[in-house]
């Protein structure tokens, strides 16, 4: 069972309202067993429109729409649904009593402009959406399901969860689709896809496809089966996991399950931490204050994270850190001996078990021949002493703060 996605409206052409409503709708039709084809992004006019939904109608069975179900004159979904399915607008009396009941509890009355917000096109079934005036509307014509949604996030959230899921299962057999992600740092996608070649021209057999998700820092891989047995597609994807974590181990922190709240470095390490009783602090100089940041985006993160010394200047190192003035003028501030003492000083400052400390050149300047742009010292300080590590991310200056932290957590999670 194939879908596809169609989002009106200019504001999404031009950038100015980002196109959430596709991505959740997408993860709630991929977990009700249906696949999406496409997703198109067309603006508020009507040759678009219906050029839209011829193309759609050719590729899936269905058809969802948001956006353009306003009362204001830019709002044309509902009269251009009307032209393509041949029909006639009539007034829905439920559909005007959830109006009326909006606007009384607001302390106004409907306008007449309001009021036509229930008319509905006469083949349609109009799907009440008790959070706002514009109704959802269902069609079917030649096999196929349309159905056309306001824009407004949770409204649109309201009608998929409330009356399309439920509608499109009982219409049809629905098969299971299992998508399981296992998340990788610290290698790159290429030398990953090289490492786990064999590995992954066996997953074949077991009908599974796998997709490489880059980003800076981390490649997510994600394994995905369909078929009418969940519990055999589970199992099957499962078998496969566990075959990878043999092959790169030391690259694994953790996994993700599809449409559940994504866990990142933070959260991982932040778990570990609490169940160690554990605490924890940083002192940052090219992040910035970027991995105290993860940390404390955590709920409860107070348990164990103490805080942080943002040592950008090298005054501040040697003041608020012990670094010794001559560490940095021997070896300069991005070297493995400062990045140590960083550590070993924000440990004993903040009286912690666990301390990150990260020095380096984020750029675009301040490189050398010795040390590039992308040169970054990450040490961690724990019970049993000291490590660093150098590491080369690049010449992209955001890229190297979010490699950074990220490459200084998982340094963190695999020394508790």
């Amino acid at each position: 069972m194939n879908a596809e996605i169609i989002s009106i409206g200019d504001e999404l052409l031009i950038g100015q309202v980002i196109n959430t409503n596709a991505s959740w709708i997408g993860t709630q039709l991929n977990l009700a067993g249906i696949k999406v084809q496409q997703v198109s992004c067309i603006s508020d006019n009507k040759q678009h429109i219906i050029s839209a939904l011829k193309e759609a109608e050719d590729r899936a069975d269905i058809i969802l729409i948001t956006g353009g179900l306003g009362p204001t004159k830019d709002d044309i979904t509902k009269t251009t649904l009307c032209e393509y399915f041949n029909s006639g607008m009539v007034f829905n009396e439920q559909a005007y009593r959830n109006v009326e009941r909006l606007f009384n509890e607001r302390g106004v009355e409907v306008t007449p402009l309001n009021r036509k917000q229930a008319e509905v096109p006469a083949n349609c079934k109009m799907l009440l959406n008790i959070y706002g005036t514009a109704p959802g509307m269902w069609f079917e014509e030649k096999s196929k399901v349309y159905v056309s949604m306001p824009g407004v996030p949770y409204e649109m959230k309201y009608i998929i969860t409330e009356h399309v899921l439920p509608m499109l299962k009982q219409k049809f057999k629905l098969p299971a689709i299992i998508h399981k992600t296992v998340l990788t740092q610290g290698i790159g996608e290429s030398f990953l896809s090289e490492m786990i070649a064999a590995w992954e021209d066996s997953l074949a057999e077991e009908e599974i496809k796998l997709a490489y998700l880059p980003s800076p820092g981390m490649v997510r891989l994600r394994l995905s089966a369909s078929g009418e047995d969940a519990k055999k597609l589970e199992a099957a994807v499962d078998k496969k996991v566990e075959e990878l974590k043999v092959l790169v181990p030391q690259y694994i922190y953790g996994y993700e399950v599809y449409g559940e709240e994504k866990e990142g470095l933070e959260k991982i390490v932040g778990d570990l931490l609490r169940s160690k009783k554990a605490s924890l602090a940083t002192a940052e100089s090219c992040t910035g204050g970027y991995i105290a940041h993860l940390i404390t985006s955590i709920a409860g993160s107070s348990d164990y994270f103490k805080g942080s010394v943002i040592s950008y200047a090298n005054e501040i190192k040697i003041n608020e850190l012990g670094v010794s003035a001559s560490a940095i003028e021997k070896h300069g501030a991005v070297s493995q001996q400062v990045v140590e003492q960083m550590a070993a000083g924000i440990r004993k400052k903040f009286n912690t078990d666990y301390a990150i400390a990260v020095s380096g050149i984020a750029g675009p300047g301040g490189g050398s021949a010795e040390k590039p742009v992308g040169t970054v010292w990450i040490a961690i300080a724990s019970p049993k002493g000291i490590k660093a590590s150098k590491h080369l991310f690049g010449n992209n200056r955001e890229r190297n703060i979010r490699k950074t932290a990220l490459e200084a957590l998982n340094l963190l999670r695999k020394e508790i």
